[in-house]
């Protein structure tokens, strides 16, 4: 995990000191938002389907754009949100972690309608957050077998296990809080520019988004639609 997601993971927890209705609520509320559209966003699977007419019905070129497009939209928001120093952590954290949690939910959302999954299946619904952990983390839980399976099998599982909701909620929120406060907190150490602080966010989450688009793309393998 290294020095900055440890630290990361243990301020997780004191979270809600600093913004206290930032709790695990969020992440569903981010996935149902990337799901039915939000703002200026298309629904998800409006977007998938313009995209894929944009690219003569190429799912793999298509699913590359959408990557691209997520992490130029998650390295906007990661600039934007990390300058400032610590007078504006109460309001740019939590901005920061549902921003992002929304532009990663849609982009792996996406990715799993042009690969034939039915975004209204609720298992779907939890592959997609398990997908937002990336394969470190989904592969640790595994093993400690906090977790039951990768995302492909709890998409395609035969039931829906109403426990899993709860459980990935809770681990989905605790993962991205991690990884945006450790960012923060090891940008703020060392730092007394802001537009630096704003660089290393667009970076940081530019390159996460495009490993976690990566790691849906290789997970969610086409289905018949």
């Amino acid at each position: 995990m290294g020095i900055k997601g440890s630290v990361g993971r243990a301020a997780a927890t004191k979270v809600p000191a600093v913004a206290p209705k930032l709790t695990s609520g969020f992440v569903r509320q981010a996935l149902a938002r990337a799901i039915a559209g939000a703002g200026p966003l298309k629904p998800a699977a409006e977007a998938a389907d313009a995209l894929l007419a944009d690219h003569h019905g190429n799912v793999d070129k298509t699913v590359k754009a959408v990557i691209d497009k997520h992490v130029r939209y998650a390295g906007t928001q990661g600039f934007v949100t990390n300058i400032g120093g610590l007078v504006t952590v109460a309001v740019t954290i939590p901005a920061n972690i549902t921003g992002l949690a929304l532009i990663q939910c849609r982009m792996i959302a996406i990715i799993a309608h042009l690969r034939g999954y039915d975004l209204a299946d609720p298992r779907v619904r939890n592959a997609v957050l398990v997908c937002l952990m990336g394969q470190a983390e989904v592969d640790r839980m595994i093993k400690k077998k906090k977790l039951p399976a990768p995302p492909m099998a709890i998409a395609t599982a035969p039931h829906h296990d109403p426990e899993l909701d709860t459980l990935l909620s809770n681990e989905v929120a605790v993962d991205l809080i991690s990884r945006v406060v450790g960012k923060r907190m090891a940008v703020t150490i060392g730092r007394r520019v802001p537009v630096v602080g704003g660089a290393v966010g667009m970076t940081a989450d530019g390159y996460a988004t495009w490993k976690l688009g990566r790691y849906a793309a290789q997970e969610l393998r086409a289905r018949k639609r």
